[in-house]
Protein backbone atom coordinates (compact mmCIF):
# COMPACT_ATOMS: atom_id res chain seq x y z
CA UNK A 1 0.00 0.00 0.00
CA UNK A 2 1.40 3.40 -0.97
CA UNK A 3 1.62 6.18 1.58
CA UNK A 4 -1.25 8.22 0.12
CA UNK A 5 -3.53 5.19 0.16
CA UNK A 6 -2.50 4.54 3.73
CA UNK A 7 -3.35 8.15 4.63
CA UNK A 8 -6.73 7.92 2.88
CA UNK A 9 -7.51 4.68 4.69
CA UNK A 10 -6.65 6.28 8.03
CA UNK A 11 -8.85 9.31 7.31
CA UNK A 12 -11.84 7.09 6.48
CA UNK A 13 -11.33 5.01 9.63
CA UNK A 14 -10.91 8.12 11.77
CA UNK A 15 -14.13 9.61 10.39
CA UNK A 16 -16.23 6.64 11.51
CA UNK A 17 -14.16 5.55 14.52
CA UNK A 18 -12.31 8.51 16.08
CA UNK A 19 -9.04 7.49 17.68
CA UNK A 20 -8.57 7.95 21.40
CA UNK A 21 -5.21 8.08 23.14
CA UNK A 22 -4.58 4.95 25.15
CA UNK A 23 -2.72 7.01 27.73
CA UNK A 24 -5.07 9.95 28.39
CA UNK A 25 -8.21 9.41 26.30
CA UNK A 26 -7.73 12.49 24.13
CA UNK A 27 -9.27 12.18 20.66
CA UNK A 28 -6.83 12.35 17.76
CA UNK A 29 -4.44 9.41 17.83
CA UNK A 30 -3.89 6.15 19.67
CA UNK A 31 -0.95 7.73 21.50
CA UNK A 32 -1.05 11.52 21.57
CA UNK A 33 2.05 13.69 21.31
CA UNK A 34 2.04 14.50 25.02
CA UNK A 35 1.80 10.83 26.04
CA UNK A 36 4.32 9.73 23.41
CA UNK A 37 6.91 11.99 25.07
CA UNK A 38 6.36 10.12 28.32
CA UNK A 39 6.80 6.63 26.86
CA UNK A 40 9.64 4.72 28.59
CA UNK A 41 12.35 4.71 25.93
CA UNK A 42 15.18 2.21 26.18
CA UNK A 43 18.11 4.60 25.95
CA UNK A 44 21.88 3.91 26.04
CA UNK A 45 24.02 2.69 27.59
CA UNK A 46 22.93 -0.80 26.57
CA UNK A 47 24.64 -4.13 25.92
CA UNK A 48 25.83 -4.16 22.32
CA UNK A 49 24.55 -7.70 21.86
CA UNK A 50 21.38 -8.34 23.89
CA UNK A 51 20.26 -4.71 24.05
CA UNK A 52 19.48 -4.65 27.78
CA UNK A 53 20.65 -1.75 29.96
CA UNK A 54 24.40 -2.06 30.58
CA UNK A 55 26.41 0.74 32.28
CA UNK A 56 29.61 -0.13 30.38
CA UNK A 57 27.96 0.28 26.98
CA UNK A 58 29.81 -2.82 25.74
CA UNK A 59 28.76 -6.38 26.61
CA UNK A 60 26.83 -7.36 29.71
CA UNK A 61 27.98 -10.18 31.97
CA UNK A 62 25.53 -12.66 30.42
CA UNK A 63 26.78 -12.00 26.88
CA UNK A 64 30.53 -12.32 27.51
CA UNK A 65 31.81 -15.51 25.89
CA UNK A 66 28.35 -16.48 24.61
CA UNK A 67 27.93 -17.65 21.01
CA UNK A 68 24.52 -16.93 19.48
CA UNK A 69 22.97 -17.04 16.04
CA UNK A 70 21.49 -13.62 16.81
CA UNK A 71 24.09 -10.89 16.41
CA UNK A 72 22.26 -8.14 18.30
CA UNK A 73 18.89 -6.98 19.65
CA UNK A 74 17.55 -3.44 19.62
CA UNK A 75 14.27 -2.24 21.17
CA UNK A 76 12.60 1.15 21.15
CA UNK A 77 10.80 1.15 24.50
CA UNK A 78 10.63 -0.56 27.86
CA UNK A 79 7.50 -2.73 28.03
CA UNK A 80 5.64 -0.69 30.63
CA UNK A 81 2.87 1.86 31.19
CA UNK A 82 0.97 3.24 28.21
CA UNK A 83 3.22 1.38 25.77
CA UNK A 84 2.38 -1.91 27.46
CA UNK A 85 -1.35 -1.19 27.17
CA UNK A 86 -0.90 -0.26 23.52
CA UNK A 87 0.84 -3.55 22.74
CA UNK A 88 -1.76 -5.61 24.61
CA UNK A 89 -4.56 -3.86 22.72
CA UNK A 90 -2.72 -4.39 19.43
CA UNK A 91 -2.00 -8.03 20.12
CA UNK A 92 -5.06 -9.34 21.95
CA UNK A 93 -7.90 -6.82 21.47
CA UNK A 94 -7.91 -6.60 17.67
CA UNK A 95 -6.63 -3.01 17.59
CA UNK A 96 -4.70 -3.66 14.41
CA UNK A 97 -5.08 -0.05 13.26
CA UNK A 98 -2.52 0.98 15.88
CA UNK A 99 0.16 -0.72 13.75
CA UNK A 100 0.58 2.61 11.91
CA UNK A 101 1.47 4.47 15.09
CA UNK A 102 3.70 1.74 16.53
CA UNK A 103 5.41 1.15 13.19
CA UNK A 104 6.20 4.86 12.97
CA UNK A 105 7.97 4.70 16.34
CA UNK A 106 10.08 1.77 15.14
CA UNK A 107 10.92 3.32 11.76
CA UNK A 108 12.01 6.55 13.45
CA UNK A 109 14.27 4.63 15.84
CA UNK A 110 15.70 2.64 12.92
CA UNK A 111 16.68 5.82 11.10
CA UNK A 112 17.94 7.83 14.08
CA UNK A 113 20.10 4.95 15.34
CA UNK A 114 21.46 4.10 11.89
CA UNK A 115 20.30 0.49 11.92
CA UNK A 116 20.91 -1.37 8.69
CA UNK A 117 19.48 -4.39 6.94
CA UNK A 118 18.74 -5.83 3.52
CA UNK A 119 15.47 -7.52 4.49
CA UNK A 120 12.83 -7.40 7.24
CA UNK A 121 11.49 -10.75 8.45
CA UNK A 122 8.59 -10.75 10.94
CA UNK A 123 8.44 -13.52 13.53
CA UNK A 124 5.88 -15.99 12.13
CA UNK A 125 2.88 -17.24 14.09
CA UNK A 126 1.53 -20.76 13.86
CA UNK A 127 -1.51 -21.28 11.67
CA UNK A 128 -3.94 -21.80 14.55
CA UNK A 129 -3.00 -18.53 16.19
CA UNK A 130 -3.31 -16.72 12.86
CA UNK A 131 -6.82 -18.14 12.44
CA UNK A 132 -7.81 -17.21 16.00
CA UNK A 133 -6.32 -13.69 15.93
CA UNK A 134 -6.86 -12.94 12.25
CA UNK A 135 -3.44 -11.34 11.75
CA UNK A 136 0.22 -11.51 12.71
CA UNK A 137 1.06 -8.37 14.68
CA UNK A 138 4.76 -8.69 13.80
CA UNK A 139 3.87 -8.84 10.12
CA UNK A 140 1.79 -5.66 10.39
CA UNK A 141 4.67 -3.86 12.10
CA UNK A 142 7.15 -5.06 9.49
CA UNK A 143 5.01 -3.75 6.64
CA UNK A 144 4.61 -0.35 8.29
CA UNK A 145 8.35 -0.07 8.91
CA UNK A 146 9.12 -1.19 5.37
CA UNK A 147 7.03 1.61 3.86
CA UNK A 148 8.92 4.20 5.90
CA UNK A 149 12.51 2.97 5.55
CA UNK A 150 12.41 1.32 2.13
CA UNK A 151 13.67 -2.12 3.20
CA UNK A 152 11.66 -5.05 1.74
CA UNK A 153 9.69 -7.53 3.86
CA UNK A 154 9.80 -11.30 3.43
CA UNK A 155 7.12 -13.09 5.44
CA UNK A 156 7.75 -16.54 3.96
CA UNK A 157 11.49 -17.15 4.26
CA UNK A 158 11.00 -18.83 7.65
CA UNK A 159 7.98 -20.65 9.04
CA UNK A 160 6.93 -22.00 12.40
CA UNK A 161 7.12 -25.79 12.34
CA UNK A 162 6.32 -26.50 15.97
CA UNK A 163 3.30 -25.31 17.94
CA UNK A 164 4.93 -23.91 21.07
CA UNK A 165 3.05 -22.65 24.08
CA UNK A 166 2.92 -18.83 24.32
CA UNK A 167 6.17 -17.47 25.75
CA UNK A 168 4.18 -15.42 28.26
CA UNK A 169 3.18 -18.67 29.97
CA UNK A 170 6.72 -19.89 30.53
CA UNK A 171 8.29 -19.41 33.95
CA UNK A 172 11.92 -18.48 33.28
CA UNK A 173 14.61 -17.93 30.64
CA UNK A 174 15.63 -21.59 30.43
CA UNK A 175 12.04 -22.69 29.91
CA UNK A 176 11.58 -20.06 27.19
CA UNK A 177 14.67 -21.33 25.39
CA UNK A 178 13.50 -24.95 25.55
CA UNK A 179 10.05 -23.89 24.40
CA UNK A 180 11.47 -22.30 21.24
CA UNK A 181 14.10 -24.92 20.31
CA UNK A 182 13.73 -25.92 16.65
CA UNK A 183 10.49 -23.95 16.42
CA UNK A 184 11.32 -22.43 13.01
CA UNK A 185 12.66 -23.64 9.69
CA UNK A 186 13.77 -21.78 6.59
CA UNK A 187 11.86 -22.26 3.34
CA UNK A 188 14.50 -21.07 0.88
CA UNK A 189 17.81 -19.29 0.46
CA UNK A 190 16.54 -15.77 -0.35
CA UNK A 191 18.50 -14.46 2.65
CA UNK A 192 21.85 -15.92 1.62
CA UNK A 193 24.57 -13.33 2.16
CA UNK A 194 22.11 -10.73 3.47
CA UNK A 195 21.83 -8.71 6.67
CA UNK A 196 18.40 -9.62 8.04
CA UNK A 197 16.33 -7.74 10.62
CA UNK A 198 13.81 -9.89 12.53
CA UNK A 199 10.76 -7.88 13.62
CA UNK A 200 8.68 -8.63 16.73
CA UNK A 201 6.48 -6.67 19.11
CA UNK A 202 8.10 -7.51 22.46
CA UNK A 203 11.37 -9.13 23.49
CA UNK A 204 11.40 -10.84 26.89
CA UNK A 205 14.32 -13.26 26.98
CA UNK A 206 15.31 -13.14 23.30
CA UNK A 207 14.58 -16.86 22.87
CA UNK A 208 12.09 -16.36 20.02
CA UNK A 209 14.42 -14.02 18.15
CA UNK A 210 17.32 -16.44 18.65
CA UNK A 211 15.28 -19.34 17.26
CA UNK A 212 14.41 -17.27 14.19
CA UNK A 213 18.05 -16.24 13.77
CA UNK A 214 19.14 -19.88 13.90
CA UNK A 215 16.82 -20.74 11.00
CA UNK A 216 17.96 -17.68 9.03
CA UNK A 217 21.64 -18.43 9.57
CA UNK A 218 20.98 -22.00 8.39
CA UNK A 219 19.54 -20.43 5.22
CA UNK A 220 22.76 -18.47 4.68
CA UNK A 221 22.02 -15.09 6.28
CA UNK A 222 25.23 -13.15 6.95
CA UNK A 223 23.97 -11.20 9.95
CA UNK A 224 20.72 -11.23 11.94
CA UNK A 225 19.49 -8.38 14.14
CA UNK A 226 16.43 -8.60 16.34
CA UNK A 227 14.36 -5.40 16.33
CA UNK A 228 11.36 -5.05 18.63
CA UNK A 229 8.98 -2.32 19.64
CA UNK A 230 9.48 -3.03 23.33
CA UNK A 231 11.73 -4.89 25.74
CA UNK A 232 10.61 -6.39 29.03
CA UNK A 233 13.14 -5.33 31.67
CA UNK A 234 13.08 -6.97 35.08
CA UNK A 235 13.54 -4.63 38.02
CA UNK A 236 16.81 -6.27 39.04
CA UNK A 237 18.19 -5.52 35.55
Amino acid sequence: MTRWLRQLQNEVIDFFFPRECIGCGKVGDFICIKCSRKLPRLNPPICLRCGKPEPSGTLCYECWGKSNSLDSIRSVFVFDGTLREAVLSFKYRNLRAIANCLGDFMASYYKVNNLTGDMLVPVPLNEKRIRDRGYNQSGLLAREISMLIGVPVNEKVIRRIRDCQPQARTKNVDERKRNMENAFSHTGDEVRGLDVVVIDDVCTSGATLEACASALKAAGAKRVTGFTLAREIKKQE
